[in-house]
């Protein structure tokens, strides 16, 4: 009677309301996994998984350079930036490479003494000897000067020698230094210099003189003559115009 009963009530509640409850429970626990798979499909396909191939693919390697670093020091950028002033840029201090040391030869020539040339260089033809009377050749320039007229050195070097020759009389050379020698011959006895002297250009040798015999048939001058590795060259080629 009691199973009957059951039975029965059980039939009625799934003709009646009971069906749609259980239907909608259904429903509802369809739902929810089906949310549940979109939900985990989503984040895996955020956030994928790199095989150990790709890390290595994309790997930043950084090399290092021995005794380098990446920024310069300030002293050094110090000493090699130019320093400004009002005019403009101006070299850093000790990077002038046109100062001449001490005891360098210039390449400045200038007038042994301030006069017109009497007689010209020629080697390469005769010219008349008013002193000796024949034609010869003349290896250097005779200046006009009065007597006793300063000579200075007409290039920077060192006095080599000073020597009493017979036909040219005191006769004083400068070496220097490049192959090139200065000679100044008809000097008064006594140079203002000695032999191993530096000179500059401008520096006082001694003297005009009457001692060269050679020339005495001439009117007071310097004899004055330029060599290049030994050879007699015009000296008005050296001196300024």
């Amino acid at each position: 009677m009691n199973s009957s009963s059951s039975g029965g009530r059980l039939e009625r509640f799934f003709t009646g309301k009971g069906f749609y409850i259980v239907l909608f429970l259904c429903a509802a626990v369809i739902g929810v996994s089906a949310w549940t798979m979109a939900a985990g499909n989503g984040t895996m396909e955020e956030e994928p998984v790199m095989s150990s191939a790709e890390t290595d693919s994309q790997r930043v390697e950084t090399i290092v350079i021995p005794g380098r670093t990446d920024v310069q020091r300030e002293d050094e950028i110090a000493a090699e930036a130019p320093q400004l002033s009002s005019e403009g840029l101006v070299e850093a201090p000790g990077q002038d490479e046109t100062a001449e040391p001490v005891g360098a030869v210039s390449e400045v020539y200038t007038w042994p003494v301030s006069g017109s040339v009497e007689r010209a260089h020629s080697v390469s033809a005769l010219r008349y000897d008013v002193t000796m009377r024949d034609w010869r050749t003349h290896e250097g320039v005779d200046i006009t000067a009065a007597l006793g007229e300063t000579v200075y050195a007409a290039h920077a070097g060192i006095v080599q020698s000073i020597v009493e020759d017979a036909l040219y009389g005191t006769v004083l050379t400068v070496d220097h230094g490049d192959g090139t020698r200065t000679v100044y011959a008809n000097l008064a006895e006594q140079p203002a210099v000695k032999v191993g002297d530096w000179v500059e250009a401008g520096s006082i040798l001694g003297s005009v003189g009457t001692t060269a015999l050679c020339e005495i048939g001439q009117g007071t001058h310097l004899h004055f003559s330029v060599e290049v590795d030994g050879v007699a060259a015009d000296p008005l080629s050296y001196l300024p115009g």
